[in-house]
This record gives structure tokens, sequence and C-alpha cells, in this order.
């Protein structure tokens, strides 16, 4: 069994306690990527590239297009060429619009990190919270503001933007990066910032997201919940998230 617990083995777990099993700790393979997958990574790369100077904005749709044909090769699987051909274009398009949304978005600010990984102690447990926040900037006022690029076609709708398990993502990169850093949590605000592959207008959102005191409390109930049964090896199949796993109706799950 892992020595740590992320944010995307949370989300697993909470959709689905077996499938958390087969993933983390049969450590059986099952969804490796896609199409999909590959424009999120290169469209993150080259998000990193320019924020981190090391190549500018105009240079930055030429970079995905690069990036992203490299992704399409460490797919374990044909891609689509018509679907990852109407990528490019929109990955190219796309691309340089990003980091000058957020420096809008946020005026005068300070890039404070970029790609940052946590590992941080879980206290009264022997594992360790793993993440990578996306983007750290500072405003004037002192506060930092804890920001993930999120790829997606069209947008999110309301609900989408208030979802419990996706927001949480965020509570709790906010609770680790305060502790990494010894922040008082109030001073540190989250974002979401979409980048809409198929969009005509508004390409890039960004918008804010709660995560209080209460809210914290929440995402850390759901979160301990998770531990316990981790750690005491209960894995319950969750019979209402079959449709579209990778392990349904196979060997590992019939």
């Amino acid at each position: 069994m892992r020595d740590y617990l992320s944010y995307s083995g949370f989300r697993i777990w909470s959709e689905c306690p077996w499938k958390y099993k087969l993933n983390y700790v049969e450590e059986i393979g099952g969804f490796t990527g896609n199409e999909f997958t590959a424009f999120g990574s290169a469209v993150h790369n080259t998000c990193e590239n320019v924020l981190l100077e090391k190549i500018t904005t105009k240079q930055a749709g030429l970079h995905f297009q690069q990036q992203f044909k490299k992704e399409l090769e460490e797919l374990d699987f044909e891609h689509d060429p018509k679907l990852a051909l109407n990528m490019y274009i929109q990955g190219k398009r796309l691309a340089p619009l990003a980091v000058p949304a957020l420096k809008e978005y946020f005026g005068e600010c300070e890039i404070v990190s970029v790609e940052e990984d946590l590992y941080e102690n879980i206290e009264g447990h022997d594992l360790k919270f793993k993440g990578f926040v996306d983007v750290v900037v500072k405003t004037p006022d002192g506060k930092h503001h804890v920001i993930d690029w999120k790829t997606c076609s069209w947008g999110w709708d309301a609900r989408k933007k208030s979802d419990k398990l996706t927001t949480y993502q965020l509570t709790l990169y906010k609770y680790f990066y305060a502790k990494k850093h010894n922040i008082d949590p109030s001073m540190i605000e989250t974002h979401f910032a979409l980048l809409k592959r198929t969009a005509n207008k508004n390409i890039v959102e960004l918008f804010r997201v709660t995560s209080g005191k209460i809210k914290m409390n929440n995402a850390f109930k759901s979160f301990e919940k998770a531990l316990y049964n981790i750690k005491s090896k209960m894995f319950v199949k969750n019979r209402l998230s079959c449709n579209g796993c990778e392990f349904y109706r196979t060997d590992h799950c019939p």
C-alpha cells in the first residue's frame, strides 16, 4: 500500500472504493490516458513554460503543438487522427491566451510558484498528502492564490462549478499549502482556471472557489473517512459508478 493519499486517489475512492483498491493497492493498470488527457498535459506544460519564462506567449502555440505530438506518441493505443488534428488547431489558439488571462484576472501580482509539489504529513496518520499545485500568485494585499488549470470543452455549468468533490481538490491544496509554508489559511484563496478547447468566447475563465472553515471541515470529514477505510482495507464496490469504469465487467470486477 502506498505511503500517501493524493487528491486523485481520494476522488477515485469516493467514486468507488473497489476501483481504488484495483488502482492503488493491487496496482492493476486501468485507464492510461487518451487524446483528452494528452491535450490537457500539453496545455499544462505550455502554461508552466510561459510562467517560468522559458518561452514567450508568442511561442506558446507552437510549443503546445510540439508537446501534444509528444504526448500522443506516448499513448499505448492508436489515437484518432481526426480528433487529434482538431485538438492541434484548438490548442494552438488556446495556449497563448492562458497566462495573459491569469494576469489580467489578478492584476498586479507576483508569481510565487509553478507546479509546486506537496508532500505533507497528515496529522494523526502515518500517511502523507501528495499533490501538485499548478500556480500560486501573491497579490499586493498579501494574499496567496492557489490556481488549478482545468482543460475542458465548452466550460462548466453552475452544478459542476459547485460540485463538492471537485472543489475539495482546492480545499485540500489550500490546507496543505498553508501547512507547508506556515501561512494562515485565511490569507489563501483558491481558484479554477477553465481552458476551453471548443469555446468561441470567454475561452479562458477564472473563478474563485470558496474554501473557508466550514468547507475545509467538510472536506476533511470525507478525507478522514477515506483514510480510515483504506487503512482498514475496507473496499466496497459502488455499483452506481460502474458506467464508464475501465474495470467494469472484466476479470477484476465481474
